[in-house]
């Protein structure tokens, strides 16, 4: 893999990059397909460093995976546009992840359990009175039939990069060049 082009953007942060993959809500899983990559967006959790989502146990998004699990998946939030007197100079404040590895449906029904927990608990807190029972997770369907699959991505790496937003630069509608 190779390393990246501009070192001046890359985060080392751990702490940050955790936060960051914990309270983003939509990641891209990228798939390798024979004739065109393949990308699809998801919800997911990251937990126990590990990008978790489940999905439908058919289809091509769990072909493509089984046929070849390894994966990529993207993170990025745009933090707003910065402006400047020169317009080559004009560029977006950001934040994004990207993480290469090997993914795996997991088999064990209490962990699929504890994930899709996880995901409700990121996505409708609150929302229900009580704990997602495990015969759920082993009976649900989707509207075509399919059982729910639960699957784990385990980076191989994992690279970060952000352009923090400068205050001062911010685009707001209306705002004209050389004029504050």
């Amino acid at each position: 893999m190779r390393a990246m082009r501009k070192k001046a953007l890359e985060c080392k942060d751990t702490d940050k990059i955790n936060q960051f993959l914990t309270d983003s809500e939509i990641g891209f899983l990228g798939v390798a397909d024979e004739e065109y990559p393949y990308v699809v967006p998801l919800n997911y959790i990251w937990h126990k460093e590990r990008i978790y989502f489940h999905g439908a146990n058919a289809g091509k998004k769990a072909e493509l995976m089984r046929a070849n699990s390894k994966v990529s998946f993207t993170v990025c939030e745009e933090l707003g546009i910065m402006t400047s007197p020169v317009p080559a100079h004009t560029s977006t404040a950001y934040m994004s992840v990207m993480i290469f590895g090997q993914v795996k449906q997991i088999a064990d029904w209490d962990e699929a359990t504890e994930v899709m927990q996880k995901l409700l608990d990121k996505y409708v807190p609150g929302y229900f009175d009580r704990p997602l029972a495990r015969s759920h997770v082993e009976k649900y369907r989707s509207k075509l039939g399919s059982p729910t699959a639960v699957y784990c991505l385990t980076p191989d790496v994992l690279t970060a990069k952000e352009s923090p937003l400068e205050s001062d630069r911010k685009f707001e509608v209306g705002m004209k060049a050389g004029k504050k």
